[in-house]
This record gives structure tokens, C-alpha cells and sequence, in this order.
């Protein structure tokens, strides 16, 4: 499978980006700086370009089989209007170029999945510690929403640097989820990878713990 992975030099994003190849797939990582990516494969494409880069887009996604979106802002303080703006600019492209696949990582805490976190807690990180990134989260998650491809949002509660494991939980039901829970990067790039054929995700919204 030919998967192009926005973010691919983020934490989680430069796992997807080596699980992937492990398993045999081609990988276009679509970066803002050529020095981010630090190793080379025969299966791994690096295109240097910005999210607003339209013809580099297109470039990028034209031929893919499915796009991932790792992207994130690095500020808790101060919203990313080039992240969700480039978004936008990444399904509209997916729809030209008639790549159907998408899976987009979020977080806990948006959308409904506020409501699976007590009040107290829901208050502290929704209200206010990641009331900006979440923010960012939910518009994109809109935009997703509304377009014509086949995706998927995955919402993983705090991540970690752990191993890949086989201890995933995952769902889409409002739940209640006590306790102070987190899923490694690791788990979350697998999950990931295992979700891009499988149709039973498509227009879902899956929570994440280990």
C-alpha cells in the first residue's frame, strides 16, 4: 500500500512512518524540513514542502492508496491555523485526486469524548489544559466529517514512549474511563496502521487506552 503520513517527523508520526515500512508498505512523508527524517529506505519518499503547498500536495497524494495526519500544534497557549487550514487543503486534495482513505489522529477530549472523562478531570484538561490544542482538534474533526472520504479519527487518552504491546483498548461507545490512563505512541501507530483496510472504521470516531 502507498500511504502518504503528514507529521511523519513527529513522535508518533516518525513510528507510523518506520512501522509502516517494516510492514512492507511505501511511504511518501510529507515534511517541512528534509533534515527531519533520519534514515533512508528503499520503500520512503520524503517531499519537502508546507501544508499550503498545493501543487506538492497534489504531488504527494496523486496514486496514494490512503493519507494519515499526525500533525499537531506544539503550543498549549496559542491555536495552529496553518495546521487546520492545511487540513482542509489535504482533504480537498484527497477529493481531486480521488484518494478515499483517511485516518486522522486527535485526542481524548475531543468531540463527544469529553464524556468519557469525570467532570472533574473533563474540567482540568478540556476547559482548561488543552482547551487549545482541542480547539485546533475539533475544527479539523468537523472538516473530516463533512467531506466525501472514507475516515477515521482516532482519539488516544495521554501518550507515552513505551513499547508496542499488545494491550490496546479501543472503542467507539461513550464510556466512563476513570483513572489516569495513557497508550503508548508505539500502540497508537500500530492501531493506526491496522485500521487503514478495515472498513468497519469508516466514519468512526475510536477511543484509545492501554
Amino acid at each position: 500500500m502507498k500511504i502518504v503520513i503528514f507529521g511523519a517527523n513527529g513522535k508518533t508520526g516518525s513510528l507510523l512512518t518506520e512501522q509502516a515500512l517494516e510492514l512492507g508498505h511505501h511511504v511518501i512523508a510529507y515534511v517541512r524540513k528534509a533534515d527531519s527524517i533520519s534514515f533512508d529506505h528503499p520503500n520512503l519518499k520524503v517531499i519537502v514542502g508546507n501544508l499550503n503547498d498545493k501543487q506538492k500536495l497534489t504531488t504527494a497524494i496523486t496514486g496514494a492508496n490512503a493519507c494519515i495526519s499526525a500533525l499537531g500544534g506544539s503550543s498549549l497557549t496559542h491555536r495552529s491555523p496553518e495546521i487546520v487550514a492545511g487540513i482542509a487543503d489535504i482533504i480537498a486534495t484527497m477529493e481531486q485526486a480521488n484518494v478515499h482513505r483517511f485516518i486522522y489522529l486527535s485526542s481524548i477530549g475531543a468531540g463527544e469524548s469529553r464524556f468519557l472523562m469525570s467532570k472533574i478531570v473533563r474540567f482540568f484538561i478540556v476547559s482548561l489544559f488543552l482547551r487549545i490544542p482541542l480547539a485546533d482538534h475539533n475544527a479539523n474533526e468537523e472538516r473530516i466529517a463533512g467531506s466525501n472520504l472514507n475516515w477515521t479519527v482516532i482519539r488516544p487518552v495521554g501518550l507515552n514512549d513505551g513499547p508496542k504491546t499488545s494491550e490496546i483498548n479501543h472503542g467507539t461507545d461513550i464510556i466512563p474511563m476513570g483513572g489516569n490512563r495513557s497508550i503508548s505512541r508505539a500502540n497508537v501507530a500500530a492501531f493506526i496502521l491496522n485500521q487503514l483496510e478495515n472498513e468497519r472504521s469508516f466514519n468512526k470516531y475510536i477511543w484509545l487506552y492501554e
